[in-house]
């Protein structure tokens, strides 16, 4: 096992004082260092060597759940000392952490499973610690999301990572219908009690053909991938119950790119119309592309006919298609 960065100072400290060193001695202050260390989503197999080294030579390891990470030192015979650093803490529990970075300790973060951040906590450590100057260290591992992209056959050139959707209705089909002509591969976290409902809903928005996969129980040992339509994929969820259990991760294709003649010309027309009364034309056009899967450059020119006179609100020299 590893020297912890305090440890190791006040070796250095002692040996500086002891009678065995020449006179004019001085031992430079460590910087403390934090690293944020990939933890398994399933499998113990998936820690790899220098996660566990990271975690064994920590002064303290932050982490989102302590007797989460707890069952998890025992389980490789590690033993360090916990804190916790969750979403109702994290803004009291950071400027401790702070403090012992500055006094020259290793701080490991770490979440529940994965790589922390990721729909995980630390966000805000993260950025104090870079913004302070202290070095700020990714010990990668295992993700739920690179995983399920994996496993998917679904496009992987290009993806966003959308986290949780909203678990009320409203909000996700809200959510959803902002999604609705995203061209990249899109990547979802669900609950199982709400997968039926996100499946619905995204066959609502998204159209019952779009094609996509529900990983469940990742690396484990009921690893499940379910692939198809969405429609498929909502029927199954319905009528089959282990669809329902476990950890969930979604992965949809991205909307087809939109075909001359297949948009709506008096959709575009009235949602441009619209929206140019709020905003600058330029953004108008953005929006409106996304909400009808026209193209930019065709919003952009209804957002600017016959724009002129004092009251207009084209674009100015700074501000142009984007």
């Amino acid at each position: 096992m590893g020297l912890s960065s305090a440890r190791r100072m006040r070796l250095l400290n002692g040996a500086a004082g002891s009678g065995g060193v020449r006179r004019g001695l001085y031992v430079a202050k460590m910087r403390g260092r934090l690293e944020v260390v990939a933890t398994p989503i399933g499998n113990l197999a998936d820690l790899s060597a220098r996660a566990r080294e990271a975690l064994a030579s920590a002064d303290v390891i932050a982490a989102e759940d302590t007797r989460h990470t707890l069952n998890l030192l025992r389980a490789i015979g590690v033993a360090r000392p916990l804190v916790s650093l969750h979403e109702h803490n994290e803004s009291q529990r950071v400027p401790e952490l702070l403090a012992r970075l500055e006094a020259g300790e290793t701080i490991a973060l770490v979440s529940d499973a994965g790589t922390p951040l990721l729909s995980d906590p630390g966000l805000e450590l993260v950025q104090r610690a870079a913004r302070e100057g202290f070095e700020v260290h990714a010990i990668p591992g295992p993700s739920a999301i690179v995983s399920a992209l994996a496993v998917a056959g679904l496009p992987t050139g290009r993806f966003c990572f959308e986290g949780f959707l909203p678990a009320r209705e409203r909000e996700r089909r809200g959510a959803l219908a902002a999604l609705a002509h995203e061209p990249r591969t899109l990547v979802f976290f669900e609950a199982p009690h709400r997968i039926v409902k996100t499946l619905e809903d995204m066959v609502a928005e998204f159209g019952a053909g779009r094609l996509a996969a529900v990983a469940r129980e990742l690396t484990k040992a009921h690893e499940t991938v379910y692939r198809g339509t969405l429609g498929e994929l909502a029927s199954r969820a319905r009528t089959e119950e282990n669809f329902r259990r476990g950890e969930l991760t979604l992965v949809v294709h991205g909307a087809a790119a939109p075909v001359a003649g297949d948009v709506d010309e008096g959709e575009l027309q009235r949602t441009v119309t619209l929206l140019a009364k709020e905003l600058p034309p330029a953004r108008a056009a953005a929006l409106a592309a996304q909400l009808t899967g026209a193209t930019r450059a065709a919003a952009y020119a209804l957002a600017t006919r016959g724009a002129s006179g004092p009251d207009d609100r084209g674009a100015t020299e700074d501000e142009g298609m984007p």
